[in-house]
């Protein structure tokens, strides 16, 4: 069970990694169209528009991000679900823009 502090944490924290590089950061694919993707996880390499590049083992496996669903682990150890239509962009494009929050 998650505390009011720490769930509104999470709320902060989940806009500011649509602003953010990716690269660097450790990802998996827990949910996806495409069966092969499934529970592939590693250290994103590369960002392109449409896809993610995740260094897994010794391969590169290319993760289309509209298809699927990522947990995103930050440098300091907190876990984001990122849904991959919402970062569908070119990353330099996505850092830039302008996030609408809801409360």
């Amino acid at each position: 069970m998650t505390t009011r502090h720490e769930s509104a944490r999470e709320m902060m924290a989940a806009p500011n990694i649509l602003q953010r590089d990716l690269i660097g950061l450790t990802a998996k694919v827990v949910r996806s169209a495409n069966s092969d993707y499934m529970n592939i996880h590693g250290k994103v390499i590369d960002e392109t528009r449409n896809t993610i590049a995740i260094m897994c083992g010794n391969k590169k496996k290319i993760i289309i991000k509209e298809t699927a669903v990522f947990h995103i682990t930050l440098p300091d150890g907190s876990v984001l679900e990122v849904d991959g239509k919402v970062i569908v962009g070119r990353p330099e494009n996505r850092i830039k823009r302008q996030i609408r929050r809801r409360w």
